[in-house]
């Protein structure tokens, strides 16, 4: 069987002794236990060189698994908008992750229920704090749209007005396989905000002989 070198990579050694620590606090946080289908296992791959951040909503049942963030076909559909291959998404330490939810929520009627509220409060902005290059935030989903852009406006209202996003925010919908009738709907997505996103996204990483 083949092995992907992305899970042999750790996710510790940030390379930032408060952010270590601070990973540390997140790792053994049991806010949620009881509450949650399993265990908790917080997933979130912050960096102190981070120029690149993206906040989703919460890992599905495989990152949760593997804990590795977006390694799903949704982090499939997200790396190929992005044109990052999975080399570079994992090992790259420009990009960093970091969910709305950090645990897998739980299965719902119609798919995994939302992220847990209790996270963002209590760790986003300690983490914001520590990675202090940030260029570019991509607001994967709705949760993470209502929550940064203090907007109650539909996912495809946000994504009309993507261009007004204040910077350093970019909106996106979530590239979950349930959302495929959305992009069938909006065709302009991919003809529009794809090539534009990945204009954002070359500005703000290094380049690839720098990386």
């Amino acid at each position: 069987m083949r092995t992907d070198p992305a899970l042999s990579r750790p996710l510790s050694g940030t390379g930032s002794v408060e952010l270590d620590l601070l990973l540390g606090e997140i790792r053994s946080c049991r806010r949620c236990a009881g509450r949650l289908p399993h265990e908790p296992r917080p997933v979130v791959w912050p960096k102190p060189g981070a120029r690149l951040l993206i906040i989703g909503q919460a890992p599905s049942t495989r990152v949760h698994a593997t804990g590795l963030p977006w390694n799903d076909a949704s982090g499939d559909r997200l790396r190929g908008w992005l044109q990052i291959d999975r080399d570079r998404f994992y090992g790259d330490p420009s990009i960093a992750v970091m969910p709305m939810g950090f645990c897998y929520p739980g299965k719902g009627n119609s798919g995994d229920l939302p992220p847990r509220r209790e996270c963002a409060p209590a760790w986003h902005q300690r983490l914001w704090a520590l990675m202090p290059d940030l260029r570019l935030v991509l607001l994967v989903g709705s949760f993470a749209q209502r929550h940064y852009l203090r907007t109650s406006q539909r996912l495809t209202d946000n994504m009309c007005a993507w261009r007004a996003a204040p910077a350093p925010f970019f909106p996106l919908p979530h590239p979950s396989p349930r959302n495929i009738g959305w992009f069938l709907a909006n065709p302009w997505f991919d003809a529009e905000v794809v090539p534009a996103l990945r204009a954002r996204v070359d500005a703000a990483l290094p380049a690839l002989a720098d990386a």
